[in-house]
């Protein structure tokens, strides 16, 4: 298979995220017909057997150009992780997420977008068939990147709009935007984000109050600063240069002899694949939670997940239930699971909410979520 095949694969993409509902708009749908996704991935990286392995058009072209093709992310760049070791520091998202994202962006003709996060730049292109390039704007940390994102976006015929610098404060010439769209995660909306765009504008991004605990959130500019709800569905971007959660050292060793002990009716065993009710639980826990498995020392087993906090808080809870439920070790400041439990009573009790029944509202530095409405049940983000 060569690239002149592209055509046809990106024609099957676009049909598949069409009958899945996350492509709508036509215009939309004629950009990812006609952008072509692999001149902006001329190789990716793929994890087997614990090692990284390139693929491009030259070592494997059909796989290349399939996967491509595929509504999968793909890993485009390797390096030295915060906590050490090897891996992805940049990727293309999969095509639906992008699609999904494009269509809460609810562009219109006219519209001045700046992009946060500009990565390979097939993001940006998309924009670009859409609006006119001179009308998108991109930033990123990283130079290496924007120079290969600007390469790229003009092989395919737009002249863009790139900046090497902190996506944290935005554009560097400045704002006005009428939309605003991260790449990229944030654990806080910038305020640089806000001032930028337009009252009435709106602001798309993913927030993560820790790895992996939280979403998109589309936000609309107000005079006080920005407020919105979530969006259902999940995304998992890297968090933007810059920042690291959790903390990568710190925790406390845990000790079952000197915990407190109690019993937990819940019985769920990983609440952290419960996305909103873990996001809630987040919420009232100290910032850098880390969770997992604690090893039975003599099967070497798990017997119990495990919760803990630079904070030095901590907590183990039996897999197994005995007849009170399961059995709970804690230990520090703050009761990690008690957390959990209540997260889950709220949660349950206002029927198991989705993403887009919980909101956000930024004034200043200070972040609001809320359940339902602005005045409903209200947890403040730590800062």
């Amino acid at each position: 298979m060569t690239a002149t095949a592209w055509p046809g694969l990106a024609h099957g993409l676009v049909d598949e995220l069409v009958d899945k509902g996350k492509l709508v708009s036509p215009e939309w749908q004629h950009a990812m017909r006609t952008v072509p996704r692999h001149e902006f991935v001329p190789k990716f990286y793929e994890q087997r057997d614990r090692q990284w392995h390139e693929v491009t058009a030259e070592s494997d072209p059909d796989r290349w150009l399939t996967q491509v093709y595929t509504n999968k992310p793909l890993v485009t760049q390797l390096g030295e992780l915060h906590h050490g070791g090897i891996g992805p520091t940049s990727s293309s998202s999969a095509p639906g997420l992008m699609a999904r994202m494009l269509e809460a962006l609810d562009v219109r003709d006219g519209h001045r977008v700046c992009e946060i996060g500009t990565g390979t730049g097939w993001n940006y292109a998309l924009l670009a068939n859409r609006l006119g390039p001179e009308r998108v704007f991109s930033v990123d940390l990283d130079g290496e990147l924007v120079e290969q994102a600007r390469e790229n976006i003009r092989r395919v015929g737009y002249e863009p709009n790139l900046a090497t610098a902190d996506g944290a404060d935005g554009w560097p010439g400045g704002g006005p935007f009428d939309r605003l769209i991260a790449t990229c995660a944030v654990n806080r909306i910038p305020a640089a984000w806000i001032e930028q765009t337009r009252e009435g504008g709106i602001i798309l991004a993913d927030l993560k109050v820790g790895t992996s605990t939280g979403n998109l959130v589309r936000l609309r500019r107000t005079a006080n600063g920005a407020e919105g709800r979530f969006v259902d569905g999940f995304s998992a971007f890297m968090l933007m240069r810059g920042e690291t959660h959790p903390p990568i050292s710190g925790y406390p060793e845990r000790d079952r002899q000197q915990a407190r002990h109690r019993y937990t009716t819940v019985m769920e065993e990983r609440p952290w694949e419960s996305p909103v009710w873990w996001f809630l639980a987040c919420l009232s826990m100290p910032s850098g939670v880390r969770f997992g498995y604690t090893l039975n020392p003599i099967t070497e087993q798990p017997d119990a997940v495990s919760l803990s906090c630079p904070d030095g808080s901590w907590c183990e809870v039996s897999i197994d239930a005995a007849r009170h439920g399961r059995k709970v070790w804690e230990g520090g400041p703050v009761s990690l699971w008690s957390a959990v439990e209540q997260a889950r009573d709220i949660w349950s009790a206002h029927g198991r909410p989705d993403w887009s029944r919980l909101g956000l509202t930024v004034t200043g530095r200070e972040h609001v979520v809320w359940l339902d409405s602005p005045s409903g049940l209200r947890w403040t983000v730590a800062d």
